[in-house]
């Protein structure tokens, strides 16, 4: 019978003190934690699945708590989701949440999240995002990005930039969404990788794809965050691998 592995891991990194990044895959959600191994976790393929990395947004209060409210409200709805229209609405739901939660709560205010994710449907995947988190797909002929950056182009002679110009909640004043959603047909074989940015920044494209093509799963998810400490861990790194198995 067909399944999905989806594998998963948090971290702090090495510069940040508290972890921002919140985590779901299917019921499971993981809220500013830290796991000390990568867990991996196999659901019977055919229902929705949806797994997704939320990035507290850095500089600005309670990270955390929006991107906690993100993956648990993605959880909740994860098992109803069945297609784009589906997703979108999801994840403007997500975006008031943030909002309304900061109501009456000063110490909460501009708090805000990026989100990026994939929902795994019996014939298709959903790949989504809001901000600057990604998607990639790791195909046999190399590792393409499917997500769509919410951020400028880098500053000369820089490969990354922190800046990000659409997240879920992020100011004062209510601001609707926009979210990019891609749909790509599922075949046994497939994977995909979810991540924040705590991973790609410090990690190049090429990297990452070498190290998906010698390595799957558990081992996969442990080289990654590994490479991203060996770059300096430089923020939170969060990141879920999700393969299509038969």
């Amino acid at each position: 019978m067909p399944y999905i592995a989806v594998t998963a891991l948090s971290h702090a990194g090495l510069v940040r003190e508290h972890n921002e990044d919140s985590l779901v895959v299917g019921p499971w959600t993981l809220c500013g934690t830290v796991t000390q191994n990568p867990q991996t976790l196999v659901f019977p393929f055919g229902r929705p699945l949806v797994v997704a990395v939320a990035d507290g947004l850095g500089g600005q209060p309670a990270g955390e708590v929006a991107s906690e409210l993100v993956v648990r409200q993605l959880s909740s709805l994860g098992p109803s989701l069945d297609g784009e229209e589906a997703v979108s609405d999801a994840l403007s739901l997500c975006n008031r949440a943030v909002y309304s939660a900061t109501e009456g709560r000063p110490e909460l205010a501009t708090m805000g999240t990026t989100v990026a994710g994939a929902l795994v449907l019996p014939e298709t995947l959903l790949a989504f995002n809001v901000g600057d988190s990604k998607v990639f797909h790791a195909a046999q002929d190399g590792l393409r990005q499917v997500s769509v950056d919410d951020s400028p182009a880098p500053a000369p002679g820089h490969r990354t930039t922190s800046a990000v110009t659409q997240v879920l909640g992020g100011s004062r004043g209510y601001n609707e969404i926009t979210p990019h959603i891609a749909a790509f047909a599922v075949s046994e074989g497939d994977r995909y990788l979810v991540c924040s940015d705590g991973l790609t920044d410090p990690v190049p494209d090429e990297e990452i794809e070498d190290l998906l093509r010698v390595h799957d799963d558990g081992r996969a998810a442990f080289e990654l965050w590994k490479a991203a400490i060996d770059a300096g861990g430089p923020d939170n790194i969060t990141l879920a691998l999700v393969r299509i198995g038969a």
